[in-house]
């Protein structure tokens, strides 16, 4: 038997999930079948973080059409920079940004500022997260992340990150080819990959091979750029500097190649002539209207969607029948991201049974997803020392958990989404899975404290928005069409309700009395600590088996 048959979450609690990872014949013709919880739940765990109550009435009073071209729409509104939440104690930030403020536009100040800005971007980036619009854009900025990854350790200017992070933002829904000038010319990529050291005299060849082989081309079969090509577009790519004063970047003509530049004959041997002056800025468009050019960026890109938004192996039926046309999709449309997603979107392919269920929940999605399906309180950010302390110590978790943003291992990205043959699997393992069930269990019980914030499910909150909490039948099958991506043994639905909602009692009317005791006077401790440690019990339970790790 493959390996790949069965997924084991975890072993100390003797439970193993049957994944089918069976492949499917269908393809990018639109589906047309049941349009019900199931499908949207589905659809609102790919395209955002979670699917609260809430998000899956307010869809499932939409077509499936009309529910995916809602998830495409940007963001209503930019979301407001970072703020200085970092003036703790006797610290107060050198260059006079002070609390409550914007830094992104102030000096760049020394290391330690440095490094308190970072923390301030990352649980900035949090909370945006936490708190997301109807749409798939905040998925979408993580998946470009991903993409075009970039360290802020290596950075170290947290305002170039902030930049890139709204750059690809301002993009995510937009031009591939316009998005891949911008990542280009960005301040914080150039230092990243070097960009702002190439020069004439000493070309660096970093960020053109990187572009090739990891941003447009990739490295399969059927990508045959040479070294040549490496080393052509470096000299394209001479004379762009950073500019620290105005956070922006700039081309000095004096450090640019103004030699042509010859390319292989997988680019038809185009050459790109060397120009003088500013007119060297149009070799960058030169080279892009090559790369582009070919069909092995249109595929590799589907490719890339298709592993984080699907399924992560691509087998020959799916490159025939998903990837191909897809990528004719995306050509035809001049590189648009917006057509691909909503051929991807609305295909039978993405609502085949065969592949739903099949993927683990990367860090970000479990942790920021519990927090959006349990309703968890937030402060808002107007209350940002708090709001950003209790953003930070979601993002710490799903640090902790090996999914760091802003920082994710190298270039090429988190390894669950490239490294085969694992690829997902590859985010449970034995440090992983006990810090995962240690955040559900104390989330769910005592709270996760960190940053001298507190953060708890209320389990009462989360049933109330279910539409018959007083049923324990309709109870534990609603819960678990929400939390789960997988159906669950009889006998496990049996156990929540007989064992832990009716605690033993033979008749279903025991939590009904229950709950409707609570609800005739919600001010009731003792009514309500019953419905609170069975509810609390429940979904720990819930949480802790292994198909809660799926999406």
């Amino acid at each position: 038997m493959d390996r790949r048959d069965f997924l084991t979450l975890a072993p100390s609690r003797k439970k193993t999930v049957k994944v089918n990872y069976g492949r499917t014949r269908t393809g990018i013709s639109p589906y047309t079948g049941e349009w019900g919880k199931a499908q949207v739940v589905h659809l609102l765990k790919r395209a955002m973080f979670g699917a609260a109550p809430a998000d899956i009435r307010h869809f499932e009073g939409m077509t499936m059409e009309d529910a995916v071209d809602a998830l495409l729409q940007p963001n209503s509104v930019d979301p407001a920079p970072p703020v200085n939440n970092y003036n703790v104690g006797a610290y107060i930030d050198p260059t006079g940004v002070p609390a409550g403020a914007p830094w992104v536009l102030a000096p760049e100040g020394d290391e330690e500022l440095n490094d308190k800005r970072r923390a301030s971007y990352k649980a900035w980036w949090t909370g945006l997260m936490l708190n997301q619009e109807r749409t798939m854009h905040e998925k979408l900025v993580l998946f470009w992340h991903n993409h075009f990854a970039t360290e802020t350790q290596t950075i170290q200017d947290a305002r170039f990150m902030y930049k890139h992070n709204a750059m690809l933002r301002s993009h995510a829904l937009g031009n591939f080819r316009a998005m891949t000038k911008a990542v280009t010319l960005d301040p914080a990529m150039l230092v990243y990959l070097n960009g702002y050291l190439n020069e004439k005299s000493a070309a660096d060849e970093n960020y053109s091979r990187e572009l090739l082989e990891l941003f447009t081309c990739g490295k399969g079969p059927e990508s045959l750029y040479t070294e040549e090509d490496v080393r052509a577009g470096a000299r394209v790519l001479t004379g762009y500097r950073i500019d620290k004063v105005n956070i922006s970047s700039y081309f000095d003509p004096t450090m640019h190649d103004i030699e042509n530049k010859q390319f292989s004959s997988w680019f038809s041997n185009r050459v790109i002539t060397g120009k003088t002056g500013e007119a060297g800025t149009t070799e960058l468009d030169d080279m892009l209207g090559i790369i582009f050019q070919q069909q092995e960026v249109a595929k590799f890109i589907c490719r890339r969607f298709y592993q984080f938004f699907i399924y992560y192996e691509i087998d020959a039926a799916a490159e025939a029948n998903v990837i191909t046309p897809l990528a004719e999709i995306f050509r035809s449309s001049n590189y648009e991201i917006k057509p691909l997603l909503e051929a991807l979107l609305k295909s039978e392919h993405f609502y085949d049974p065969l592949n739903m269920s099949c993927l683990i929940k990367s860090p970000v999605d479990f942790t920021v997803g519990l927090c959006r399906e349990f309703g968890v309180p937030l402060a808002t950010a107007a209350d940002y020392p708090a709001a950003y302390g209790q953003w930070s110590a979601l993002q710490a978790a799903a640090s902790t958990q090996q999914q760091n943003i802003g920082d994710p291992p190298g270039v090429s990205g988190w390894d669950a989404y490239y490294l085969a043959p694992q690829f997902h699997e590859l985010w449970i393992n034995t440090d992983t899975l006990p810090k995962r069930n240690m955040l559900v269990d104390q989330m769910i019980t005592t709270g996760y404290t960190r940053n001298g914030q507190t953060l708890q499910i209320d389990p009462i909150l989360f049933a109330d928005q279910l539409d018959n909490p007083q049923d324990p039948v309709a109870l534990v099958n609603d819960s678990l069409e929400i939390l789960y991506r997988m159906g669950v043994s009889e006998n496990t639905k049996a156990f929540l309700k007989d064992q832990i909602l009716l605690q033993g009692q033979e008749q279903d009317y025991y939590w009904t009395n229950a709950w409707n005791a609570y609800k005739a006077d919600t001010s009731n401790m003792m009514n309500r600590n019953i419905v609170l440690t069975h509810l609390r019990e429940m979904y720990k339970y819930i949480m802790n088996l292994s198909e809660y790790h799926l999406a």
